[in-house]
């Protein structure tokens, strides 16, 4: 964001005090849209500034509140000779329009009485202390504000977050800080960052808005245009937010089955098979021409009994594996959901990974990886891994602990950063699974699959709904679709499926969703 915007001002495009202009009637505009009753009745507001250019953007939403009519108190943090130029530029509007600038610390010490009591009347208040530029935890400045708006009581009302809430790193989504304080854990305070009804950003959304805490701290996001020209997508290192899929991804012509790719999918043992039932479904109704579910000779009566247009055939070792592998129309491999974890299905998963096709590991066959670090060094650019946190720490320990420790300045290690961290490592496709899903490519590209704010699907939160994930991923790959894309699609529409299901979604209905889902995008085929 900061490079957009310089590029833009050094062409003589725009200058900062523009940008600025345009943030604060950003906001606005997002305020009366959210909060209608306010638009046509000025009340009070209490807008807090910081030292920084988030405190520009709240000296022009101040003064233009102020325009309409409302009662705005101006508390800064900081001394305004040492303001950035463009904020002391704001400051300065903002006084010779007759407003005043209340002294951070004359607040916090008390000094009139009326003027908390202001605060504590206010309709709105504005978080424009640090915005996206925080590399530091709060510390004695959430102390304050706890304090000033008697935290203990309730949340801020109608706080509004410009950028992405104070306390929050933007890069990462996670409190900078963190909790760590016993006392402050037992009395059940949050985290040291504002928690915001509604966060207004400028230009585009940032990781921190999805990522981590990001989605909890933000309330509702608003993305505001400033004027500044598109991302571009080019770079191999950058970040993407994984969007509803075009017909045109999902969808490849052609007359014949096998066209479409067959899937094998490898179950565990008697009593074990729902899992990869699960998968071979998911991978069938995703447009796999044919899938086949590769059984161990005593569940080949349980499996029998649970399928139709799924095939079976009997495969007990890696040697009858290898076997069936001769047959290359099977071109997409799926091993793990209630597999099993012996040295015998280890042989398998080592089997498979010589085969050097598209595979997705998932579930037990993860745990194997773990367990086996030859496995590991089977592993190849067409593998799709998709552990759960779990999973995740113990296939990559140490980059798990990094993202475990509380992140004391910014910008702190991310999810981004640890999936990109473990595909380098793994040398393929990792897809690291919860409401802020990333993937990652050994390159560095990555995708955010977001299951937050109007996206949310808390219902994916039931057993086997991984499975059919991986499934979905399986039936992309024997499609021809690329580990990274077929990934990334597979999430959304598994979201999605969710979403549009709704309370009550057990993993079963995952698949039977997918051809709504599909026709909503325009796919006929």
């Amino acid at each position: 964001m900061r490079a957009v915007e310089g590029a833009e001002i050094d062409s003589g495009a725009v200058t900062g005090l523009d940008l600025m202009e345009r943030a604060g009637e950003g906001v606005l505009s997002a305020i009366f849209e959210e909060w209608r009753e306010l638009a046509d009745a000025p009340q009070r507001a209490t807008v807090l500034c910081g030292p920084g250019n988030n405190g520009g953007d709240g000296f022009v939403v101040a003064r233009l509140l102020a325009k309409r009519g409302w009662q705005v108190t101006v508390i800064l943090l900081g001394d305004p000779v040492r303001l950035s130029p463009d904020a002391r530029t704001n400051h300065d509007r903002w006084c010779a329009a007759g407003g005043a600038v209340v002294a951070w610390q004359d607040v916090i010490a008390g000094a009139g009485h009326t003027r908390r009591a202001d605060i504590s009347a206010s309709a709105l208040v504005i978080d424009a202390l640090f915005g996206t530029g925080l590399t530091r935890p709060l510390g004695a400045v959430h102390d304050a504000l706890w304090q000033l708006f008697d935290l203990d009581s309730g949340p801020i009302r109608r706080l509004v977050a410009l950028d992405i809430p104070s306390g929050l790193c933007a890069d990462s989504g996670r409190v900078l800080g963190g909790n760590t304080d016993a006392v402050a854990k037992q009395q059940g305070r949050p985290p040291f960052a504002l928690a915001a009804a509604l966060t207004v950003t400028f230009h585009s959304m940032k990781l921190g808005h999805v990522l981590a805490d990001g989605p909890a701290c933000c309330g509702k996001v608003v993305v505001k245009d400033i004027g500044l020209p598109k991302p571009r997508h080019g770079h191999a290192a950058h970040v993407r937010r994984v969007t509803a899929p075009s017909a045109q991804d999902l969808h490849k012509a052609c007359a014949h089955k096998y066209g479409h790719g067959h899937a094998l999918v490898l179950t565990g043992g008697a009593g074990r098979t729902g899992a990869a039932r699960l998968a071979a479904r998911g991978a069938l109704r995703i447009g796999a021409g044919l899938v086949t579910l590769g059984v161990p000779e005593a569940a080949q009566a349980e499996v029998a009994a649970q399928i139709t247009a799924v095939m079976l055939t009997r495969i007990d070792t890696a040697a009858e594996l290898a076997a069936t592998l001769r047959d290359h129309r099977l071109n997409a491999l799926c091993l793990g959901p209630g597999f099993g974890t012996t040295d015998d299905q280890a042989a398998l998963v080592a089997c498979a990974l010589e085969q050097v096709r598209p595979t997705v590991l998932d579930a037990d066959a993860l745990t194997l990886l773990a367990r086996f670090p030859a496995l590991r060094e089977l592993l190849h650019d067409g593998c799709v891994l998709t552990p759960h946190a779990g999973e995740f720490a113990r296939l990559f320990p140490d980059i798990a602990q990094q993202l475990a420790l509380p992140p004391e300045s910014g910008p702190a290690f991310s999810k981004v950063d640890a999936v990109r961290a473990a595909a380098k490592h793994a040398g393929c496709v990792v897809l690291l699974k919860g409401p802020d899903t990333v993937i990652a490519l050994p390159s560095g590209a990555c995708q955010v699959n977001a299951a937050v704010y109007d996206q949310a699907a808390p219902w994916l939160a039931t057993a086997g709904s991984g499975d059919v994930l991986a499934g979905f991923i399986t039936g992309l790959l024997a499609r021809g679709v690329s580990p990274l894309h077929a990934a990334s699609v597979a999430a959304w529409l598994h979201m999605d499926c969710a979403r549009r299901f709704g309370p009550g979604l057990i993993a079963e209905d995952l698949p039977d969703m997918l051809p709504k889902v599909m026709a909503g995008l325009g796919v006929q085929a």
